[in-house]
């Protein structure tokens, strides 16, 4: 199903998702995408959809890292994408934790994944159609994101999720092994 116009876009989770999971990476060189994701990647852009990573980055209210250093990892990925044609519409990062170290980043926000702020924000900068958009993610907290943000969900069931304490809102409409199966059933309009 081709998506009209530039109105729906996938967003897609950085660390287990997009990439491979190093955690608190902020190293351009240690950033790899994950197997399967050009391929994915090409068949979402193909069928019109926009692409956008939505991270959570508590290792900045952690202290790990400065905010600054995500700048060079937007331009990693920019830069990986790019070799194969692709583009990346957004980056979205929440910096925040609420037990974070970082006095200005130790805080409650709505921008924390399972909060919908990141997605929301991309929408409304983007004039995306979240009806018609995914959230693709390798956690319970990124489906409950996209749910709250009225998009279809995908849960990416490669061992990340820990936890399982499920919801409705915590329900992925789909589970799949990999970012290929996710983006059949995207461009299938399996919702």
């Amino acid at each position: 199903m081709a998506v009209t116009g530039n109105s729906a876009a996938v967003f897609l989770d950085k660390d287990g998702t997009l990439v491979e999971n190093v955690p608190y990476n902020v190293n351009p060189d240690r950033i790899r995408l994950a197997p399967g994701a050009v391929e994915a990647l090409r068949t979402m852009a193909a069928a019109g959809y926009r692409l956008f990573v939505v991270s959570n980055q508590s290792g900045v209210a952690r202290g790990l890292f400065r905010e600054a250093a995500l700048a060079a990892v937007q331009a990693r990925l920019k830069g990986l994408l790019e070799q194969h044609g692709l583009t990346l519409s957004g980056f979205y990062y929440c910096p925040h934790h609420p037990q974070g170290k970082v006095t200005d980043y130790a805080t409650e926000c709505t921008c924390r994944k399972p909060q919908p702020g990141l997605l929301l924000t991309a929408a409304g900068q983007h004039g995306i159609d979240l009806e018609s958009s995914w959230l693709v993610g390798d956690i319970l907290d990124d489906v409950e994101a996209g749910r709250r943000a009225g998009c279809a969900t995908i849960l990416l069931d490669n061992g990340h999720e820990t936890e399982w304490r499920m919801n409705p809102q915590r329900r992925p409409h789909h589970t799949v092994a990999d970012l290929p199966s996710a983006a059949r059933i995207i461009v299938e309009g399996r919702r």
